[in-house]
């Protein structure tokens, strides 16, 4: 296999409780021709003095963030990728961490798919000391977004990135996520879904982190929904394609109405 050379831009807001378990997965990875970048998002914990005993990682530490923790997130990648130098990027939120054979099994693919732009792989969910592996699902009523995969389950290569960024960086739908948006562009955009029937990603959900706000049929569950519905007809307005409105949208903006 060709030896691409991959970049990996982490994200970080006050986890230093995970940091070990993060880089750590990165030391041992079997493929070792990576560099990683650490973007701090202004943590107050202690992030930036963990990183200390680590060697060879790029760190870019931020001092001013926006109140809208998916708009971060965006500019966080953002700032790590403009100073990477790898051709296949891979992202990681810094509370999640790689099986060590992701980047191996990610680049292989990119390298035997010479096309292929994106690639997806789905993620082991760590909740309250349980592991959950994430299948593929087929879904009981047709929609027209595909399955999300968590942010640190997405690999891209880095000639794509500029395009995407300026197709998902809109400074509203705040509660509209980063791996939601890139799971659009990839479908309507790219129309490419590439994805590794593989849990190469261990994804923690905790009681504390930004899913938990939203848990499933809660009253912020629709109503990130209803904007995600609405993020959607924005995007192919802006794009020139068409969705046609379906159950799961009226459904959604009719409970919005009553809560």
């Amino acid at each position: 296999m060709e030896n691409l050379k991959a970049s990996v831009v982490i994200a970080n807001y006050n986890n230093a409780k995970h940091i070990n378990q993060c880089l750590g997965s990165l030391k041992n990875q079997t493929y070792k021709n990576f560099e990683i970048i650490f973007f701090d998002d202004n943590s107050d914990d202690e992030s930036l003095k963990l990183l200390q005993k680590f060697s060879n990682i790029k760190i870019i530490a931020n001092k001013k963030q926006s109140k809208f923790g998916s708009l971060n997130q965006i500019n966080a990648f953002e700032q790590s990728i403009k100073q990477s130098n790898g051709e296949i990027i891979f992202f990681l939120d810094s509370d999640d961490f790689f099986h060590e054979k992701k980047i191996y099994s990610i680049v292989n693919y990119f390298q035997n798919n010479k096309e292929t732009k994106i690639v997806f792989d789905y993620p082991t969910i760590i909740y309250e000391d349980k592991l959950i592996k994430e299948s593929k699902k087929d879904k009981i009523f047709k929609s027209y977004w595909p399955y999300i995969h968590p942010t640190s389950c997405i690999s891209i290569r880095k000639e794509i990135f500029e395009d995407l960024l300026k197709s998902i960086s809109y400074k509203s739908f705040n509660d509209v996520w980063l791996d939601f948006r890139i799971c659009i562009y990839s479908q309507y955009i790219l129309k490419e879904f590439n994805t590794i029937n593989e849990n190469l990603t261990f994804y923690r959900k905790t009681n504390t982190n930004i899913s938990s706000k939203f848990n499933k049929f809660s009253k912020n569950w629709w109503k990130r929904r209803k904007e995600a519905h609405e993020y959607l007809f924005t995007f192919a307005k802006d794009n020139n394609f068409k969705i046609n409105k379906n159950f799961d949208f009226l459904l959604t903006n009719f409970v919005c109405y009553f809560i």
